[in-house]
């Protein structure tokens, strides 16, 4: 089944992920949709100094907005802020470093950025793809605790700041590499299989998946979404999967196209007129199975999820 499930994924990829298909997509966007103008809210996007993080913060800075970068690597970082104020011409950007691998430096950064800032629009998009099982400080799986665990735990801590706001959203940055995986609760870790970095980045994007579906019943006055970039250019897919970088070459897209959705579902008024909840993919809701595929999971296993990240989130609290 896996394999169905890849083939499919990959033929469906060269049609729809590659700098083809976005232009190919983008014939339908309506242009004015991003014409708009957003000083006075405030945005946080995690990853912001490298690839669509910082092609998204730099667009939303260029429309006014305030923009919070949290980072991991300090001198990256401060020189990302400096070329986002100077394409921007806005100074309000806002350099945070916080290991998002570490659940306990989440719950640290977000009770003091809750005493100084108000949040209308969390981005998460920060994530990585460690080949070889490593572990945290903490003993948990690098790859689990910075995509799923560190998502839950981020967005967790941020509810209560962005229900304060109006027009509050929640976009995370997934991958339609979710598509080939079935969410699996009984691993989560990845201590009982021969370890596949892609596949469990893979889960991991699934995970996130059927969190945003469970933020969207638990918290309604938000507009959680999900998405995928396509197949981008980006540092982290040159590091992680250099093969497949080097033979899609210029088929990638670039950073701007892969950030396009994040900043439709950031900004756009017609992203909230879609219902909370969804998966996107250039700018349109769709599918989070593939045919045939019987990926779906049971709300018992989604329900098992959930309490395992809230276990592990209030342990490291």
């Amino acid at each position: 089944m896996l394999l169905y499930r890849s083939a499919a994924w990959f033929a469906k990829g060269l049609r729809e992920y590659t700098k083809s298909g976005y232009e190919s997509a983008s014939k339908d966007f309506v242009p004015d949709d991003l014409e708009v103008q957003v000083p006075g809210r405030s945005f946080l996007v995690t990853g912001g100094n490298s690839g669509i993080g910082k092609a998204t913060a730099i667009e939303i800075a260029k429309r006014g907005g305030t923009v919070h970068l949290v980072c991991r690597d300090q001198n990256r970082a401060e020189g990302a802020r400096g070329e986002i104020i100077r394409e921007s011409g806005n100074r309000n950007i806002f350099l945070h470093i916080v290991d998002l691998s570490d659940p306990k430096a989440i719950w640290e950064f977000v009770e003091n950025f809750k005493q100084e800032h108000t949040l209308h629009v969390l981005i998460n998009n920060a994530g990585c793809m460690v080949n070889k099982r490593e572990l945290t400080e903490d003993g948990l799986e690098k790859n689990f605790a910075t995509n799923t665990l560190g998502v839950y735990v981020l967005t967790t801590a941020l509810i209560p700041v962005l229900e304060k706001e109006h027009d509050s959203r929640v976009i995370t940055v997934s991958s339609g590499g979710m598509l080939v995986q079935k969410l699996n609760t009984n691993d989560l870790q990845s201590e009982r299989t021969a370890f596949n970095g892609t596949m469990v980045y893979a889960q991991n994007k699934r995970q996130q998946v059927v969190l945003t579906e469970h933020w969207a019943r638990a918290h309604p006055a938000i507009h959680f979404s999900c998405m995928h970039p396509g197949w981008a250019d980006t540092p982290g897919v040159r590091l992680s999967m250099p093969g497949f970088h080097a033979s899609m070459g210029d088929r990638l897209r670039s950073a701007a196209q892969g950030a396009d959705t994040v900043l439709w579902l950031a900004l756009a008024p017609a992203a909230t007129a879609q219902p909370s909840g969804l998966f996107f993919q250039d700018r349109k809701p769709v599918p989070t199975h593939l045919p045939l595929a019987r990926t779906s999971s049971s709300p018992a296993e989604e329900e098992k999820l959930i309490e395992i990240l809230e276990e592990l989130a209030q342990r490291f609290k």
